[in-house]
């Protein structure tokens, strides 16, 4: 396996390429790939949460969406060297699915964000085959499953907040005739329009995080979690 173990929870050692190769090639054959998206608040909640770790290990694919996991990777010499962020993952499946013609499907936010995001998608790649959308406010599960079903979409993005999405995938892609399921967070309000991302300068350089604490100075509590997660990395306590 691709992957390495930082604090007891695996995380994959892929790039855009590798894992966008490796998720069309098996689109077509009976398997099926859940992907899920670690930073270093998830994995310190997962320190001390064992169902969550079991949760994130049970993925097939654990994408670093975080400068953070390449640093404690180094700090205990892994090798861990790419960030995949969840929307750039989303964003590069989306275009590859338009040039291999396969489906996609919008599932999770509140009422009319996976539309409008569908919507974006589809100015950005005409080409692209959207099978349905279901917002996240939906309560019957069996509707859900039928809808999805009946679309037969490829690729089933779920948009439902961690870790309600990846239980959601985790409880249900048996029933699903899906090849690929990727939790996304707050990625079809970002392709909306609703939330604005950082400048690409930040995200070029992996300070995404810093953005939102200088535009949401609240949000210092959470970032404290990297300083204790790298010198948790660092001392080797599991």
């Amino acid at each position: 396996m691709n992957k390495e173990t930082i604090l007891g929870v695996q995380v994959s050692k892929e790039t855009y390429s590798s894992i966008t190769d490796k998720l069309f090639n098996l689109m077509g054959t009976s398997d099926q790939a859940f992907i899920v998206a670690v930073n270093p608040e998830k994995i310190m909640k997962a320190a001390e949460d064992p169902e969550l770790k079991d949760l994130i290990n049970a993925a097939d694919y654990q994408i670093p969406d975080g400068i953070g996991i390449l640093i404690a990777s180094r700090l205990q010499k892994g090798s861990v060297r790419d960030r995949i962020t969840g929307i750039d993952l989303m964003q590069t499946l989306v275009a590859e699915a338009e040039k291999r013609e396969k489906k996609i499907f919008l599932y999770g936010g509140k009422p009319g964000v996976a539309d409008k995001a569908a919507a974006q998608i589809q100015l950005d790649h005409p080409k692209i085959n959207i099978a349905g959308t279901i917002n996240g406010y939906e309560k019957d599960e069996e509707k859900i499953i039928e809808t999805i079903n009946a679309a037969n979409p490829d690729i089933l993005f779920v948009a439902l907040g961690s870790p309600k999405q990846e239980e959601w995938i985790k409880a249900n892609k048996q029933r699903l005739n899906v090849s690929v399921f990727q939790g996304v967070g707050g990625s079809f309000d970002v392709i909306a329009g609703n939330i604005k991302r950082a400048p690409k300068i930040f995200i070029k350089f992996g300070l995404e995080w810093l953005y939102r604490l200088l535009i949401e100075p609240w949000r210092i509590k959470r970032q404290l979690a990297l300083p204790k997660f790298l010198l948790k990395v660092f001392s080797g306590k599991k």
